[in-house]
């Protein structure tokens, strides 16, 4: 009998797929709210696989999972950086991550250009108390900018692709470079994609090569008065550095929907407790930069196939296993 166990299962939003893709799939599943940790493993105890979120996966985890019986660990996310995959590999255990739809990304990473370009967050928080006064939120047009787009793979080529239709002229950076993407874009060196845009959006995974990319040299190679965008992961900007070039005013503003450390605080109720990422309360704090927590993914049709996604990963891990 397949069997996975379900970390951090969400009744709200992902019970129904859970419930239709088990059926689907012949793959009893247990459930706990709970993220995975040291006191609660033994819930993953006769599960074969393990399906979690964003929640820390380190060695001595693994290693309980490991003893326990656990052979294959999926998160139903792209990103895999909160797993410790080297220490997996030597255990054993396989991992794999899921996929979905680039345009659910691609469509709020847009939309976050366009709100940050027209001053939306000045806009709302002063139409809560009811100022309706002009000075200061006067905003530009997309069509007049130059937009640079770092990593052009399905989500960034997806953002190329429907920018192509705002008229604004659009380079892009990445190691391999892809036929499709040069009918919207053209591709250049990062050094002249950092002193030419107006706008540069991040579209790549984080790993040890391009941990702070977008650090003060970068910044410094940049035109006065750029816009970040980053709806990828936070690893890929220093913070600090971002924070020293919102302050000077070499940044003129930020749209951010990951930052740095934001592991154990989003997709959490923390209204009455102090906001454990010093970083992450100064950017909030700016009025040019615009905060969302890790959103960029959540759309209905995203869930199903996170969901969905990772019990055939575990599918195929069996097939796998007995070919």
């Amino acid at each position: 009998m397949k069997k996975m166990f379900v970390y951090n299962y969400r009744e709200f939003d992902e019970a129904k797929f859970f419930e239709s893709a088990s059926e689907k799939y012949q793959i009893e599943i247990g459930y706990t709210k709970e993220a995975p940790s040291l006191d609660n493993v033994k819930l993953a105890k006769g599960y074969e696989a393990v399906n979690v979120i964003t929640t820390k996966i380190d060695r001595p985890l693994l290693q309980e999972f490991k003893e326990l019986g656990v052979k294959f660990i999926t998160t139903r996310t792209i990103g895999y950086d909160h797993i410790d995959v080297e220490a997996a590999k030597e255990l054993g255990i396989g991992v794999s991550n899921i996929s979905y739809t680039p345009d659910t990304v691609a469509e709020y990473t847009i939309m976050m250009m366009l709100m940050a370009k027209r001053k939306m967050k000045r806009i709302i928080e002063r139409a809560h108390i009811q100022d309706f006064t002009l000075p200061g939120i006067l905003g530009s047009e997309i069509h007049n900018s130059v937009v640079g787009i770092i990593g052009t793979g399905r989500i960034g080529e997806t953002v190329i692709r429907d920018l192509s239709g705002f008229g604004c002229k659009v380079l892009c950076y990445d190691l391999y470079e892809k036929e499709s993407v040069k009918e919207y874009a053209t591709y250049v060196d990062l050094d002249t994609l950092f002193g030419t845009s107006d706008i540069i959006s991040l579209h790549m995974p984080a790993n040890e090569s391009n941990h702070h990319m977008i650090d003060k040299k970068a910044i410094e190679k940049m035109k006065p008065g750029v816009l970040l965008v980053n709806t990828a992961r936070g690893a890929l900007i220093d913070s600090e550095a971002l924070i020293e070039g919102i302050e000077c005013g070499k940044i003129g503003g930020a749209a951010l929907d990951v930052v740095e450390k934001e592991l154990g605080l989003y997709y959490n109720d923390l209204r009455y407790q102090p906001l454990d990422n010093r970083e992450l309360a100064i950017l909030k704090s700016f009025p040019n930069v615009l905060v969302t927590p890790h959103m960029a993914f959540y759309t209905e049709e995203a869930i199903r196939d996170m969901v969905f996604h990772s019990l055939e990963s575990y599918l195929t891990f069996i097939q796998q296993e007995n070919s």
